[in-house]
């Protein structure tokens, strides 16, 4: 491992879009310089000129998951860091200043994560979106989308922000291929059960572009709560909280105060003003 080179910033895509422009232009722009870039696209690509001058691999993997690209990047990668982003994200200047200046001084840690804050330019449904995942009914962690002080130990965290020791990666057999999504959840599963940190530090920030539809929201939110049940009754080291369980419970509440108030006045009434 050259331990000259610290970071690998590892970026599994399908196809080469506008958002990977713009998260190579921010990448370019960081302040600290000592990283590679690798790459992992579905087919072939040519590099565009305006790249050159940047350390990038890369890889081409056919038509395979994120999971298996991100292992295949960490193979390759020669940083003592694995620093996993979405090519749908771009990353404040300071985030592998935040992250080295960390890393150094806490060698205990295996990993550490940050918020993925959506980008004040996204189209109004994005930004509906990034504010859906906010909210305490979502049943999500606020900490994931904006930057909240303190720092402290988590035991899950999504690949969009997430840094991790390559030995510590390599040990624990890296993502698992079976799951997506949840193969960020399953690899923090693994790495927690070595007796490892993870740590959320609230200045490492990415800038993640949300869904720009209902539609594709739903989805996405969809394929996170089934995975989610699986988790929690498969592997429930990081995934039986009850935070997790919260949009289910709002939901039965809904329904069952729905059908209550057709049989009852005083719920019709409860219900009605709690609306105002």
């Amino acid at each position: 491992m050259n331990k000259s080179i610290p970071f690998s910033i590892i970026i599994p895509f399908k196809t080469w879009l506008s958002d990977l422009d713009e998260c190579l232009s921010y990448i370019d722009k960081m302040t600290f310089k000592s990283y590679e870039i690798i790459l992992l696209p579905d087919e072939k690509i040519t590099l565009p000129t305006c790249y050159a001058k940047m350390p990038i691999k890369i890889i081409t993997t056919g038509a395979v998951s994120p999971s298996i690209k991100r292992d295949l990047g960490a193979e390759k990668a020669c940083g003592e860091y694995l620093a996993f982003i979405d090519d749908d994200a771009y990353p404040q200047s300071d985030w592998l200043e935040v992250a080295h200046r960390f890393l150094l001084n806490q060698p205990c840690v295996a990993a550490i994560g940050g918020p993925a804050i959506t980008p004040k330019t996204d189209p109004f449904w994005a930004r509906v979106s990034g504010a859906v995942f906010l909210s305490k009914l979502s049943g999500g962690f606020p900490e994931r989308y904006v930057s909240k002080p303190p720092s402290k130990e988590i035991d899950d965290w999504p690949s969009v922000n997430l840094i991790v020791r390559k030995d510590v990666f390599l040990e624990v057999g890296g993502y698992d291929s079976n799951f997506w999504p949840g193969e960020d959840t399953k690899l923090c599963r693994d790495i927690i059960k070595k007796g490892n940190k993870i740590i959320y530090i609230p200045e490492l920030i990415v800038h993640h572009h949300r869904r720009a539809s209902l539609a594709k929201h739903l989805r996405q939110v969809g394929n996170y709560g089934y995975h989610r049940g699986f988790f929690a009754r498969h592997y429930p080291e990081n995934s039986r909280k009850l935070t997790y369980f919260i949009p289910t419970l709002f939901v039965i509440f809904l329904i069952i105060s729905t059908l209550g108030s057709l049989f009852s006045e005083t719920i019709q009434y409860l219900l009605i003003r709690r609306v105002k």
